[in-house]
């Protein structure tokens, strides 16, 4: 396996903890169960970001979606840190297509909280689209038609985040959204 290193002359993520060396996804899977899983995933996913591999980043920061309860820790859901790889995908690494992804991962995510996780998915594509421009990102239209899939509009997916979410999880999404175009 391939020494992991951080970039010297890759900027930090604002809204991520900093952590004490390189990790691998294994790092926060180790933890998944305990109460520093959240964190873990945080910390993993700005290393990830660190060592080039932002698709890795934003796989890590969607195991932290996937925690119901809000944890002690002082750290938001990380929405914004995803609006801000998003911004910075013109860095070198791999980001795949965020859009596509979360509409696949919407629309097919199961196991624990599954509805709850499906709704924070559904934020993400919205934030996602947002940010990314069309043209290079766009939705997964075949799947579209094949399951005669309906995207809940923004304002569902605010209202159920709002029902069964972190308190004013809502709030900040919809203060995200409205924010100009990032492009």
């Amino acid at each position: 396996m391939a020494e992991r290193i951080h970039s010297t002359d890759r900027e930090h993520c604002p809204f991520l903890p900093q952590p004490a060396e390189p990790l691998g996804p294994e790092y926060s899977k180790s933890l998944r169960g305990n109460s520093d899983y959240f964190h873990s995933t945080l910390i993993c996913a700005q290393s990830l970001w660190l060592q080039e591999k932002p698709a890795q980043a934003l796989l890590q920061l969607n195991h932290a979606l996937s925690v119901s309860h809000q944890p002690s820790q002082n750290w938001p859901l990380p929405y914004q840190a995803k609006i801000w790889i998003f911004t910075h995908r013109h860095q070198a690494g791999f980001l795949g297509n965020p859009v596509r992804h979360y509409q696949h991962l919407a629309s097919r995510v199961s196991g624990p909280n599954y509805q709850l996780r499906s709704w924070r998915a559904w934020a993400c594509f919205h934030l996602a689209e947002s940010v990314l421009p069309t043209h290079h990102f766009p939705r997964d239209t075949r799947q579209i038609l094949k399951e005669n899939l309906i995207i809940p509009s923004w304002p569902n997916v605010l209202e159920y985040i709002h029902l069964s979410g972190w308190k004013d999880e809502a709030r900040l999404l919809k203060a995200y959204l409205k924010k100009e175009k990032y492009h």
